[in-house]
């Protein structure tokens, strides 16, 4: 039987937990999967451990976003323009301050 990517993703950060290459695909298999609140959890989990995956805010925020959990969605995008801000990466920063602004349109 073939082995999923959740299974070797899962087997890579047992053996290592603080790989946040592998936690952050693990939740990107779990959002493309459509498994949201997994997602959400690996990558809170992720941010927890490597608070700079600039990375995870985007896509942590697009999963609140989608689970309706917009508050939420909010605080991410906004810690993750702090983090690209700080580290300096425009084009990330982009991205999460053109989602943040979106939710505000939104209301």
């Amino acid at each position: 039987m073939a082995t999923s990517r959740i299974d070797i993703l899962n087997g890579m950060l047992a053996q290592n937990p603080n790989d946040s290459f592998a936690r952050y695909g693990l939740a990107m298999e779990y959002r493309n999967r459509g498994d949201l609140a997994r997602a959400v959890e690996e990558f809170r989990a992720l941010t927890a451990a490597d608070p700079d995956y600039s990375a995870a805010y985007f896509h942590g925020g697009q999963a609140l976003q989608r689970l309706g959990r917009i508050e939420e969605a909010r605080q991410w995008y906004g810690r993750g323009v702090e983090v690209t801000t700080r580290k300096g990466e425009r084009h990330a920063l982009g991205e999460l301050q053109a989602a943040l602004d979106l939710l505000d349109l939104l209301g």
